[in-house]
């Protein structure tokens, strides 16, 4: 079988492994928005900041 060579060896992680930490991240960042929400003393802080920029 001198046609066939072997794959080379892949030194990256699964595709599947990268995909799930990319949705965990996601899902973690959009827990902490909507835990914000959850306190209106730091929304209205940011509102406050970001009405001050006009």
């Amino acid at each position: 079988m001198s046609g066939l060579t072997p794959a080379p060896a892949s030194t990256s992680p699964p595709r599947w492994r990268l995909r799930l930490l990319l949705w965990t991240a996601v899902l973690a960042a959009c827990a902490a928005v909507f835990a914000w929400y959850l306190t209106p003393d730091f929304m209205l802080t940011v509102a406050d900041r970001l009405w001050s920029c006009f």
